[in-house]
């Protein structure tokens, strides 16, 4: 199969040499120090069990033309960047290709396929003006929630810290042969997949975490461990997930885990920093809109109030304006990482050529 991987970062670069080693056709697109080492040196993947794996020479570009038309496309850039890729990928589509999106958040195509009163509105915050569903055709998606941890820890290289799990889903919850066709690719490839009928399910689960942690230790450069024994942070996170656990709610989603399971899940995570903590230590930009913006703005579409969600979604787009006024990273500490909590991806493609 043709597979072109749309950012070389942890995400990506941890699927991109996975299949490689399985005698799939990887293409990586990406730009500046990750492109220039892939092209010198291939890409290298410390994997959990020590092993290290070497992928040299490999089909590297920052162009999508010269990348060519794929079977499967996996877009494992930031929510932020999936404008500008949409707009440039067009050279890469056939009538038959899968695009697999591997964002942390609400994603763009949420009420594609989703039936009832919503069925294909537009989430502003994610896709201003629906733009992204306009270059990327809602019957090429298959909806996917990641929970491996990685890390960039130099220029082409990853290091895979943990899990291997990753759920996929039809966004009308069909079974169809291309989904097990996906999900048999990534078995093979060392991931443990399920193909699930409710696939937002999934996204909400994941992101409940994301909201609460994600935010709260980037505004107070705490860690998870940390929040979970502070009373009043501890109460804060359980807000934040209550409010958007009542989004989901009217949006016909269950949960399958409460909250205080969430949060002892969170304390045995122990002193690890979720990615928009990570970013903020880096002076990245953070991702906001897919991962808290989105409730608030579904929050509003279902009449739901959303108080906390509100206030720390102030504080955070704040804090985002700060780190990109100044260009620098407020503080540098050491860089943990945890799977299910925090997810996402060190990779950002921008300004990609053509």
């Amino acid at each position: 199969m043709r597979i072109g991987i749309v950012g070389a970062g942890a995400v990506g670069g941890l699927l991109g040499v996975k299949l490689s080693l399985v005698g799939e056709t990887v293409t990586f697109i990406d730009i500046g120090a990750h492109l220039h080492t892939l092209n010198e040196r291939g890409i290298r993947l410390l994997d959990t069990d020590g092993v290290e794996h070497v992928v040299c020479p490999v089909n590297a570009t920052a162009s999508f033309a010269e990348a060519g038309p794929q079977d499967l496309v996996i877009l494992a850039v930031k929510a932020y960047d999936l404008l500008d890729v949409a707009q440039k990928m067009q050279p890469m589509l056939t009538p038959d290709t899968i695009v697999l999106p591997v964002q942390n958040g609400i994603p763009w195509w949420y009420f594609h396929g989703h039936g009832g009163k919503y069925q294909g509105r537009i989430i502003e915050t994610v896709d201003p003006g629906g733009m992204i569903a306009r270059n990327i055709e809602t019957e090429r998606v298959i909806g996917c929630v990641v929970y491996p941890a990685a890390a960039i820890v130099a220029p082409g290289v990853v290091k895979h810290v943990e899990g291997n799990r990753m759920a996929l889903g039809e966004l009308d919850g069909s079974d169809t042969g291309r989904i097990r066709q996906i999900s048999e690719l990534l078995n093979r490839a060392g991931f443990k997949t399920h193909v699930l009928q409710d696939i937002r399910s999934e996204i909400w689960l994941k992101l409940i975490g994301n909201l609460a942690f994600n935010h709260i230790c980037a505004l107070t450069h705490a860690t998870m461990v940390d929040v979970c024994r502070f009373p009043p942070t501890r109460e804060l996170a359980t807000r934040l997930m209550e409010e958007a656990q009542v989004v989901a709610n009217r949006l016909g989603i269950t949960l399958r885990l409460p909250i205080e399971k969430r949060l002892e899940g969170a304390e045995k995570v122990g002193k690890h920093k979720p990615s928009t903590l990570q970013d903020v230590e880096a002076g990245r930009r953070l991702e906001l809109a897919a991962i808290i913006g989105s409730v608030v703005e579904l929050g509003r579409l279902t009449e739901t109030p959303t108080p906390h969600t509100d206030t720390v979604y102030a504080l955070a787009r704040l804090l985002d304006e700060t780190l990109r006024s100044t260009d620098t990273a407020l503080r540098q500490m050491p860089i943990q990482h945890h799977p299910d909590i925090g997810g996402g991806d060190d990779n950002e493609l921008r300004h990609v050529a053509s």
